[in-house]
């Protein structure tokens, strides 16, 4: 399940969402106990579902992010460009002063 479908969902649909993949997990854990999974990858994949659906309840919360945002974020405001790459004998000073010589 991808974040912008995720999004789209309501908070009561979050939740219900949440709960059936808990029972999924739990399901899937009985049963690796047990026997082998036929998709062991599986149980990652729901693990995961369940952390970006609580990801976004949270956001909606503490009203990080609207409900059906699209995910991309506005530049901040006076945020200066970042400073030009180190010149190569700078980093060879640099590993220098790393290596004591």
């Amino acid at each position: 399940m991808q974040a912008t479908e995720i999004r789209e969902l309501n908070d009561q649909e979050l939740n219900h969402r949440i709960a059936e993949l808990q029972e999924e997990r739990f399901r899937l854990r009985l049963r690796a106990a047990t026997q082998p999974l036929e998709q062991p990858m599986r149980l990652r994949e729901v693990r995961r579902d369940i952390a970006r659906l609580k990801t976004v309840l949270t956001e909606r919360e503490k009203g990080i992010r609207a409900q059906g945002s699209t995910g991309t974020k506005a530049p901040k405001a006076g945020k200066e460009p970042k400073a030009a790459k180190a010149t190569r004998t700078t980093k060879a000073k640099r590993a220098t002063a790393r290596r004591g010589r």
